[in-house]
C-alpha cells in the first residue's frame, strides 16, 4: 500500500496518509488549526464527546465525498456516515477497519456515572495490508485488549479523570505489546517514567 505517514495533531487527533488517501481520527479544532490542511477521504470518530466529534474541525477538511466511520452514539448523520457497533468490521479503500470496545471500568463523573460506558464508544484497529494500527479511544485497560491481533502501532490515552493513570497505561501497553506506541489524549506526560516500566521491546514515540 506504500508508506504510511503518521502525524499526531494533539489531544486524540491523528492524521494518516497512505496511497494518496488522507485519514483523520477524532479531529479537534481546539488543539489544531485545520485551515488549509489536506482534505479528508476518511474521518474516524470514536464517540460523540465534543473533543472527538467536532463539527468546526470537520468544516475545514470534509468534502461531499468524505466518508465518516463512527460509533453508534454518533449515529448516521447523513449518507456519508457508516456506523459501526463494537466488534463490527468493514473495509474502506482496501483498509480493514475493526471497531473494538472502548470504555471505563472505574472512572466516573460527579453523578456516579461512568464517563464512557461499555458499548457506547469505539476504539479502532486499522489494517493497512498487514500493518495494524490500534486507536484505543477513551478507555481503561479492559479484557478485550487481550483479544487484539498483533499491533504494530498503538495509540493509548493517558489522562485522569477520564481514562488511564500512568500505571494503567503501562499495564495496557505491556499487555498489547505494540512495536511502537504513542501516548495521546493526555494533559501532561513524563516520558522517562513511562519508558522505565514499559517492555523494552516497545518503542515509545512521544
Amino acid at each position: 500500500m506504500g508508506d504510511l505517514r503518521v502525524e499526531v495533531l494533539g489531544h486524540a487527533s491523528v492524521r494518516f496518509g497512505i496511497g494518496g488517501k488522507t485519514i483523520y481520527a477524532d479531529p479537534y479544532s481546539e488543539v489544531h488549526d485545520f485551515t488549509g490542511d489536506p482534505k479528508a477521504d476518511l474521518i474516524l470518530i470514536t464517540h460523540n464527546h465534543y473533543d472527538h466529534y467536532d463539527e468546526k474541525a470537520f468544516s475545514e477538511i470534509e468534502t461531499p465525498e468524505t466518508t465518516f466511520i463512527v460509533s453508534e452514539n454518533v449515529g448516521r448523520v447523513d449518507g456519508r456516515y457508516m456506523v459501526l457497533a463494537n466488534d463490527a468490521c468493514c473495509t474502506w479503500a482496501g483498509i480493514g477497519v475493526w471497531a473494538v470496545e472502548s470504555y471505563n471500568v472505574n472512572r466516573r463523573n460527579p453523578d456516579g456515572n461512568l464517563f464512557h460506558p461499555r458499548g457506547v464508544g469505539n476504539g479502532y484497529v486499522l489494517d493497512f495490508d498487514g500493518f495494524k494500527v490500534y486507536l484505543a479511544g477513551d478507555t481503561e485497560p479492559i479484557p478485550a485488549m487481550q483479544d487484539l491481533p498483533k499491533i504494530d502501532l498503538a495509540f493509548l490515552p493517558k489522562n485522569l479523570p477520564y481514562t488511564m493513570t500512568d500505571e494503567e497505561f503501562i499495564k495496557a501497553a505491556n499487555l498489547i505489546k505494540p512495536k511502537a506506541l504513542y501516548a495521546y489524549h493526555y494533559f501532561e506526560i513524563d516520558v522517562p517514567k513511562l519508558k522505565k516500566d514499559l517492555d523494552p521491546a516497545i518503542e515509545l514515540m512521544n
